[in-house]
């Protein structure tokens, strides 16, 4: 089986690619921008193999690949050509697309280029399919941030909840998401969108808010940064999940799953940020003051995210197996050895 992942340098992607080496029979390839930086991917240097640009044709491909390896190939999506070129040599079995401008507050920075990244990358993979004649499963990441405004009464959140997106990144998913079931409906192309809540562990970029507080918690310890932590909202509530549990669950959702639809996966728990604060503070002996930076506020937040997840279970029966707080150790250990 022939799988591609987009993102494979990100957070998600170079996750999957560690889970897909222990997959027996499964070649591995991966897209990345030639000034994405690797550092995702250095625990699996050993396992790399860049394939030269210019790679044109399935021939090529087949004698141009190592197996075994994770095969990384500079592509970019927003370039119709290089992805159509891309795709007609992998003439990949599955697709996980994972790329994406995936940092909510980024996306109130810079909301056109979150909507051309998310809508039109993943517009180019469709086309590429098309164009190639092929017919992968292709996973879609969406986001449990589509949901936005959620009232009281719709809580745990079910994939029939309206979607009422509160950022630039959330309405970007809901564009992908709408996308997808065009796709398929108009071209029978065999998407699956997987609504994920929030997914965390080693690896996690340093601006997303859990691994922010992981960081400079390390960054104390070390001397290196004032005992003073800085915070935005910490009243808002996510459902946390464990980034090996998710990557699990996304190949589960190719295997099991319906294309077409939509399923949400999270663990079913919700906690505030002040929780999951006070939590990577107890497993350091440092003495740290918290402060409110207003820089960190968001013109408007999503306040609770809760998954349920039951329709994405009860047909995989998938189950997340890390505790919470193992994947809250395991992120402050990753950032005590790279600070």
């Amino acid at each position: 089986m022939r799988v591609l992942i987009t993102g494979i340098t990100g957070f998600a992607g170079s996750h999957m690619a560690e889970m897909l080496l222990k997959h027996p029979g499964v070649e591995i390839f991966g897209i990345y921008r030639r000034r994405s930086r690797l550092d995702n991917l250095s625990d699996l240097r050993d396992k790399l193999f860049m394939i030269e640009p210019g790679v044109a044709d399935k021939e090529t491909i087949q004698s141009a690949f190592a197996p075994g390896k994770i095969n990384i190939i500079d592509c970019d999506l927003l370039d119709p050509f290089s992805v159509q070129k891309l795709i007609g040599s992998v003439r990949p079995d599955r697709i996980f697309h994972l790329a994406a401008q995936s940092h909510v507050p980024t996306s109130w920075n810079s909301p056109a280029a979150t909507l051309q990244d998310n809508i039109m990358g993943q517009l180019n993979i469709f086309e590429a399919v098309r164009q190639a004649g092929i017919d992968p499963l292709i996973q879609i990441a969406g986001s449990s941030e589509e949901y936005g405004m959620v009232y009281p009464d719709e809580v745990p959140m079910r994939e029939s909840n309206p979607l009422r997106p509160l950022s630039p990144y959330a309405v970007s998913k809901v564009a992908q998401e709408m996308l997808a079931y065009q796709y398929h409906q108009s071209y029978g192309i065999k998407s699956i969108v997987s609504r994920g809540f929030n997914h965390s562990g080693p690896r996690r970029g340093e601006n997303f808010v859990d691994s922010s507080f992981a960081r400079q918690v390390a960054l104390i310890e070390k001397g290196k940064q004032e005992p003073v932590i800085s915070v935005g909202d910490l009243t808002s509530k996510r459902d946390f999940t464990d980034v090996r549990d998710m990557v699990r669950a996304y190949w589960l959702l190719l295997d099991k799953c319906e294309p077409g639809d939509v399923y949400n996966i999270g663990s079913g728990n919700t906690r505030p940020m002040q929780e999951v604060l006070d939590m990577l503070l107890g497993m350091s002996r440092v003495k740290v003051d918290v402060k409110v930076d207003p820089t960190r506020l968001r013109p408007s937040d999503v306040m609770i995210l809760w998954a349920d997840s039951s329709k994405f279970m009860e047909a995989t029966g998938w189950q997340p197996t890390i505790p919470y707080e193992q994947t809250l150790r395991d992120l402050l250990d990753y950032w005590r050895e790279r600070v």
